[in-house]
């Protein structure tokens, strides 16, 4: 994805639900909780001629799905271990119980509505946990390795390369690419991958999975990179086929 300034959505745009974080901010004299997202998910669709719905993680908020042509299920904080039947690690935190249930239940939802689904960093997780797969609850101690998928002091900046698997959808995206350089800011990663998905890219350094997808009528596939990132110029894999290839799906699968 580029950085390019989007032009005014045209009529008929799909409509993109983007879940988003409840945390406590500061601005202005306010300090309350928010609810916030990185302005870049955005921008990014907006840029690819999609129009942005921000979702908060409210009880219930997958009645908006009604109204949307697609769902993006963004990244941010750890998922509860419990989801998956696992015990607490010590380096899992960040845990928002009410955003785990609101985004388990949007995703549920777009599979039952056959609308098209693409997470992002978190969201891969989320997608990956609600089928029933398990997660690294920290790489760098359960499975250490040559690469660092996540520096805080970094964050946007945490580049390496990924691999995508020759004959996937993905690898069909990125036509002429077989590898790349992505932003992966991530601690957590899969480790069991759940029944009816594939693998779409790895990093090569490590095989941690980087990229899946369900093969089915509805789109549905998630990246452990974030997209959001790509800057022009910086060697780093430019995403816009991604985007375009699925708000071409939440196009083709508007309800008339």
């Amino acid at each position: 994805m580029s950085e390019a300034t989007p032009a005014p959505p045209t009529a008929g745009a799909p409509v993109i639900g983007i879940s988003a974080y409840s945390e406590p901010a500061r601005w202005g004299a306010w300090d309350l909780d928010a609810v916030v997202l990185p302005q870049a998910y955005a921008a990014q669709v907006a840029a690819a001629g999609g129009l942005p719905v921000l979702l908060p993680p409210a009880a219930g908020i997958e009645a908006a799905l009604a109204r949307l042509d697609g769902l993006i299920l963004s990244g941010g904080g750890d998922l509860d271990p419990a989801r998956y039947g696992a015990d607490r690690h010590a380096k899992t935190g960040s845990v928002r119980p009410a955003r785990d249930a609101a985004e388990l239940a949007l995703f549920a939802a777009a599979a039952e509505r056959g609308l098209p689904v693409l997470g992002i960093c978190r969201g891969l997780q989320v997608m990956n946990v609600a089928h029933g797969g398990t997660l690294l609850q920290d790489i760098d101690t359960l499975r250490p390795g040559p690469v660092r998928h996540r520096d805080a002091v970094i964050y946007d900046r945490n580049l390496h390369p990924v691999e995508f698997v020759p004959g996937t959808r993905l690898a069909e995206v990125f036509e002429g690419t077989s590898r790349a350089t992505v932003n992966s800011v991530h601690h957590q990663g899969i480790k069991d991958l759940a029944a009816g998905f594939v693998v779409e890219a790895r990093c090569p350094s490590d095989g941690m999975i980087e990229a899946i997808r369900k093969p089915g009528p509805t789109y549905m596939a998630a990246v452990q990179w974030h997209p959001e990132f790509h800057r022009a110029g910086e060697g780093t894999l430019d995403d816009s086929p991604l985007l375009d290839d699925f708000l071409s799906a939440a196009r083709a699968a508007r309800q008339p």
